[in-house]
């Protein structure tokens, strides 16, 4: 298996087809056509290495499949490219993305490999959301040009309220292949004990752990929105459709509730087009 990342007949990364119908892909078309790729490139090393820690493969193979795009990533930034990375490269070089966010993501992936997560503290879910998400907002706000103080509070906020989202929207997805993220402390303070996903969520009082998690989610989107409002409009065009779909499913979910059985909640094609005209042009 290589490390390449798979690419279509016109050079592109595969992932991007994977992502025709997310908020990020609306949010990066906005964007010129040197940032698009770049942020093609981060977006299709993110989904390589993710299907990687989620292989129903041994957590042997996981681990040693991680570490060898580790010393991938280490060998690009020593100036050892080989074909099959050469977009990553250039988007690397292009935009001068640091290595420490990559070697980030992979540690995040590393967790889910080594281990299925059941509810953790809010230090261990901090740090989690910090490496999966926030670390690929230090890369993209790069590509999108933000300056570095607000480009990284950015990447913080809106990375964790984004991941929050993820984790109350796929709980049921997450619990059927043993893990469950809802923090230990939101779970305990509305009486429950338990850890093993499917007991936590088939408990009466989930809906109020989850509100803990709501609340915190739009906290973070909070943040977010009070950055980008201190920043040149051009620079957060793309972060704000991602910000606006986001915030829009948070929504969703919490109207929804979180009794069983749970309809999947997603934000569909025409109104995420209408979020990426209305930002589009802002």
């Amino acid at each position: 298996m290589s490390l390449a990342l798979p690419r279509s007949d016109d050079g592109r990364p595969v992932a991007a087809a994977r992502a025709g119908r997310s908020s990020f892909y609306f949010a990066m078309r906005i964007l010129g056509r040197e940032q698009r790729d770049a942020m093609f490139e981060i977006y299709a090393f993110c989904r390589q290495v993710d299907d990687i820690a989620d292989s129903e493969a041994a957590r042997e193979w996981r681990l040693a499949r991680l570490e060898q795009w580790r010393e991938a990533i280490e060998a690009l930034y020593a100036g050892s490219v080989p074909d099959e990375l050469a977009g990553l490269s250039r988007a690397i070089e292009r935009f001068s993305l640091a290595k420490a966010d990559f070697l980030a993501i992979l540690d995040g992936m590393r967790m889910d490999a080594a281990e299925d997560i059941r509810a953790p503290d809010l230090e261990r879910l901090d740090l989690y959301c910090d490496r999966v998400a926030s670390a690929v907002g230090r890369l993209s706000v790069r590509v999108f040009g933000m300056e570095e103080r607000h480009g990284r509070a950015l990447a913080h906020h809106l990375g964790r309220a984004l991941q929050l989202t993820n984790i109350l929207r796929d709980l049921d997805e997450d619990a059927a292949v043993g893990r469950l993220y809802l923090p230990r402390e939101a779970l305990v303070s509305v009486g429950i004990d338990a850890t093993d996903p499917q007991v936590v969520l088939s408990h009466p009082a989930l809906g109020d752990a989850c509100a803990h998690v709501v609340e915190r989610a739009r906290g973070h989107f909070i943040r977010s929105e009070n950055i980008m409002r201190l920043c040149p409009r051009r620079t957060v065009r793309a972060p704000r459709i991602m910000a606006a779909a986001y915030r829009l499913m948070l929504e969703d979910l919490a109207a929804r509730g979180w009794r069983a059985p749970r309809r999947r909640v997603r934000v569909n094609r025409p109104r995420l087009l209408w979020i990426a005209l209305r930002h589009a042009f802002a």
